[in-house]
């Protein structure tokens, strides 16, 4: 079957569009008009998932994170550069869905939500007529402590950061959302009534802002956002099924959380 099969299945279900402006998103490297066995799904595109695909002979990558973010001038071979060219000379091509996946119903933020308990669910922050980035809802009251042990043991984190001064735990109901780094939409989340805010990179400035204004926050790290491999990986065996595809869907073994805590 065609790679461009797979991929008008997938637009239908999370189309490039809605992804925000500025945003990279699609076919970054390769062809879809190439017949294809094995398609992978990977958060990130480096060296140890080029290696896991080559090693496997996948011919497509769906992945969150392009790997081709910021304007390159070249393609001399360097330790960044051989992830691209690896992958050009074993033709395998990289389809990247980043803050699409984010907004659409069904997305990856409403993923997060329904693994936390956070229910009556809306949007955090608007960006097309038909949803928006991050969400805002309800959890049942509890202290900030045990909510950020939730997010801890949800995710199977070794840690979590907390944004509070030493002392303050105060009792949350009202929780907003937005996975890798949301900190810039903290002030809609205020406006939307959050008492706590959970999402990944938070600055240290930030942080402390966050407090003075009222909204706690719990950071949990970018990598939270791994939930796309599997899930997706679900959807693409579940098409798989349905369309009859002759195509083999595989997640990626490779960690590419570049922190850990000891």
């Amino acid at each position: 079957m065609l790679a461009k099969e797979v991929i008008e299945k997938y637009e239908n279900y999370c189309p490039p569009e809605l992804s925000m402006e500025g945003d990279v998103v699609g076919l970054q490297i390769g062809t879809l008009n190439k017949d294809i066995k094995k398609v992978m799904v990977t958060l990130d595109v480096r060296e140890n998932t080029v290696a896991e695909a080559i090693a496997n002979e996948v011919d497509l990558i769906i992945t969150k994170h392009a790997p081709i973010f910021k304007g390159i001038k070249d393609l001399v071979s360097s330790p960044q550069r051989d992830i691209l060219l690896d992958l050009v000379k074993h033709d395998i091509a990289v389809y990247v869905s980043h803050t699409n996946i984010d907004i659409i119903p069904d997305g990856l933020n409403d993923w997060f939500c329904e693994i936390l308990g956070i229910e009556n669910t809306e949007p955090l922050s608007l960006t097309t007529d038909q949803g928006g980035i991050g969400r805002i809802g309800d959890i049942p009251e509890q202290t900030l402590e045990d909510f950020a042990m939730k997010v801890k043991d949800s995710f199977a984190l070794d840690s979590v950061r907390m944004v509070r001064y030493d002392g303050q735990n105060p009792r949350v109901s009202r929780v907003a959302i937005c996975g890798g780094s949301g900190q810039s939409f903290y002030q809609e989340a205020l406006a939307k009534g959050a008492q706590v805010y959970v999402t990944g990179d938070i600055y240290y400035h930030t942080a402390q802002e966050m407090i003075t204004d009222g909204l706690y926050a719990i950071d949990p790290g970018h990598h939270i956002e791994v939930l796309f491999i599997s899930e997706i990986a679900k959807r693409l065996k579940q098409w798989k099924l349905e369309e009859k595809w002759e195509v083999d869907v595989l997640e990626s073994q490779s960690s590419t959380n570049p922190f850990s805590h000891r």
